[in-house]
């Protein structure tokens, strides 16, 4: 199977609750979907970006997004006493039930 592994630092310098991050996960999600939407032109804008600038933006969005994601896993772990590598493995499980993944 292969696998892209992405370690992310916890947020020292913030104090994220559920409901805070979840929201910053959406409006980050927007962001990447708006960079996406500017590459194929859906803005209603002229494209005024080259590809090369374009998937370098859509690269850092897709990290803020990530970034949101990683800091919401740690408020699962430190606040609701969540197992994330248990929780990772259940949902490995599912993909390869659906038939997602092969293994």
């Amino acid at each position: 199977m292969e696998k892209k592994i992405v370690a992310l630092p916890k947020l020292n310098n913030l104090s994220p609750t559920l409901e805070s991050t979840a929201l910053k996960l959406m409006e980050e999600a927007g962001e990447l979907a708006q960079a996406i939407g500017k590459l194929r032109g859906m803005s209603g804008e002229s494209i005024s970006f080259d590809q090369e600038e374009t998937m370098t933006l859509i690269t850092r969005e897709l990290l803020d997004v990530a970034q949101t994601a990683v800091s919401m896993m740690f408020v699962l772990e430190e606040q609701y006493g969540v197992d994330l590598e248990k929780s990772c493995e259940k949902h490995i499980e599912k993909l390869v039930k659906k038939g997602y993944l092969r293994v």
